[in-house]
Order: C-alpha cells, then structure tokens, then sequence
C-alpha cells in the first residue's frame, strides 16, 4: 500500500500539491477512477477515489476515513544533538519514525559537532519514512535549540524528563525509570557526551539520569535504542 499526504482537504475534497501529484501521475501513473490511501499528517487515515490526475495537482474525493488511527497512549519525545556526519542524523530520524516517536528536537550543545542543518530535507526524510511504515501521524522536528533555552522551558505536567549521560556511574536503566503510558522526553548528547555543566543544568531543572546498557553507544544508536525501549515497554 502506498500512503500520500497532504494537508489541503476541505470536506471530503482532498488537493494533492505538486510533489505527491508529480509521483501520482508519472511514476506510479493513477488515473482517475483510481482509489488511493491518503494521511494528513494528524491522525487522519483515508481511502479516496481519484477525481482530476496531472503532475501538477491530483485531486480525490474521500469515500471513507479513520480519524486518530492507530493512536497511541503516551508521547515520546527525543532530543538529540546533531551528528557530525549528517547521514547518521538522517537514518536516526528514519528508524525512529519507523518506530514511533511524536517529535524530535535538535539541541545545540557545547560539545556540538554540528551547528546547521537543513530542515527541509530532514522533514522530507521524516514524511517518507511515516508513509512507508503506514502512520497517520507526521513527527515534527525542532530547530536547533541552545540546550539551557531547551531545558529550562516548560514541558506540559506529569511529562517524564530523562538524560541520557555516559559518565553518570550510578545511573538507572532506562526501563527500570519509565512506566507504561507516561509522556517522556529523553535527552541524547552529541559525540563528546554532555558536559558536567549541562548535565547538572539539566538535573537542576528536573531531568532524571538514565542508563540505555553497559555498552558504549553512538549518539544515533542512543536514540535508537531509547525510543525502542519506550516504544517495548508500552507494547507489553
């Protein structure tokens, strides 16, 4: 099945702009009449019948939709400092999407390799890799963020704050520090690790220290790995 998005509907009459029309037209060559899946982005999951098909704007009537479709009970939020290598940041946010995640923040840190990113690519990345796993929900990516503006602001109450630290030696596992159907946001820091000063930043504003195992991870495997596990943990 192939998903389409789009976030121009209005009623049951939905406007494809010109990238997913262009892939409509040419590549897979629907024709009207033809019937498609189609997500918004929110939570919408469609079935729509093709009414007008050019590469410049397809149109479609919606025949039957699924509001809030596969839902999930708690909200996880990653943010993470950008790799150097910018493809490793790039199949980060592929695999996580795949996973599930709602958001991810780009976090500007002392140690930080990498201080720009392109934003619009990192975006297409995220789209291609929520149709292909067939969500209804799009991940939304946050600019680079200095990491005192990032932690120090408000996060909506009972959300659980969590930093993953290297050289924290008492540390928790991070499945020994979560339950089931919490909001969560896990920090991850770039290649050198946090430095003390903003991990006691961090623990100042009320962030827990967590351990992802014994192992030493990359900053994109670390990630990997903590939405796994949140995402393991509330599958059981």
């Amino acid at each position: 099945m192939n998903l389409f998005f789009t976030t121009d509907i209005d009623g049951d009459l939905a406007r494809f702009h010109e990238e997913e029309s262009r892939h409509l037209a040419q590549v897979l060559r629907k024709s009207v009449g033809d019937e498609i899946h189609l997500i918004n982005g929110q939570g919408l999951f469609a079935k729509a019948i093709l009414q007008s098909v050019h590469k410049k704007e397809c149109l479609a009537q919606i025949v039957e939709r699924q509001q809030n479709y596969n839902e999930r009970a708690f909200q996880l939020h990653i943010a993470i400092a950008p790799t150097k290598n910018i493809n490793r940041l790039e199949w980060f946010l592929e695999k996580v999407t795949e996973i599930g995640i709602d958001s991810v923040a780009l976090l500007l840190c002392e140690r930080s390799e990498r201080k720009k990113v392109r934003l619009d690519r990192l975006n297409k990345i995220v789209l291609s890799a929520t149709k292909q796993s067939l969500k209804a929900y799009l991940p939304t990516i946050v600019d680079l963020t200095p990491f005192e503006a990032f932690v120090k602001q408000h996060f909506p109450k009972g959300t659980k704050k969590c930093i993953a630290w290297c050289d924290y030696t008492n540390n928790q596992h991070l499945k020994h520090n979560y339950q089931a159907k919490e909001d969560v946001i896990i920090l991850i820091g770039p290649e050198g690790d946090f430095s003390p000063k903003e991990v006691q930043l961090a623990l100042e504003n009320g962030f827990s220290p967590i351990g992802l195992g014994k192992q030493r991870l990359r900053t994109e495997t670390a990630g990997i790995t903590a939405c796994a596990i949140i995402n393991t943990i509330n599958e059981t």
